[in-house]
Formats: C-alpha cells, structure tokens, sequence
C-alpha cells in the first residue's frame, strides 16, 4: 500500500509540474520573422521557393509544400532539411510527421536555437553581417 501511495503522490506532482509548463507556454507570443531583401535573395530559388511557402504556411510538412510547389515530395523534403541545417527553418516531430516552420529569431534570443549564428562563426562570418 505504501508504494501505491508513492506512486501516486509522484503522479500528482507530475502533474503539478505540468500544469507550470503549460501555463508557462500559453503566455508565450514569438514575434514574426524578419528577414532582409537581400538575405532572402541570397538563397538559391529553389530553396526561397520552398522558404515562402513554409513562411506563409506558418508549419507544415513536406508533403504540403510539395503540394502548393509541384515538386515532388522527396525533392521539397531534402530542400527542407538544408534549410534547416542553413538555420532558415526549425522542425519538430508530430506523431508520424515532420513539421516546418521559419526560424524565430525570439528563440535566438532566448538562447533555444542559435542555428545560423553557429554556422556563421563557423565559416569565420560577423554575426551581425
């Protein structure tokens, strides 16, 4: 009886500590994306195709994008993941799917990703550039 009693007051104090995180999460508002003309122009039309769609999607997935591009979904999935390693887009898992969405810089703020800020000090690149 005492370990069922443990077992449940870990429970209730899991659930504690949930109901933080999502009260922490539903005050949180990241700003839009703002991204130069000429950073944008930078990127090879195919990938500034598929970043367009995904920013005017919000999130979504590869087979979305494949959709409103007409490239196949293959194609749009490896655009996507060079985008993300480029620090232009974030991914995260939903169940079985990949979703997209444009990199905040709220989170390079906050510390969460700094993507694009590590690959240009790796390429021996000002950050503010």
């Amino acid at each position: 009886m005492v370990k069922l009693d443990r077992i449940f007051q870990e429970l209730l104090d899991i659930r504690h500590r949930l109901d933080d995180i999502e009260r922490m999460f539903s005050n949180w508002h990241p700003q839009p994306l703002r991204v130069s003309e000429s950073e944008l122009l930078s990127l090879p039309d195919n990938l500034r195709k598929t970043y367009l769609i995904v920013t005017s999607e919000g999130e979504c997935c590869a087979s979305r994008v494949s959709a409103l591009t007409g490239r196949s979904r293959a194609i749009e999935s490896s655009y996507l993941n060079q985008l993300v390693r480029m620090g232009w887009l974030t991914k995260r898992r939903s169940s079985k799917t990949l979703q997209f969405k444009a990199f905040s810089h709220s989170q390079e703020e906050s510390g969460l990703v700094s993507t694009r800020e590590l690959l240009r000090a790796k390429d021996g690149i000002k950050a503010n550039a």
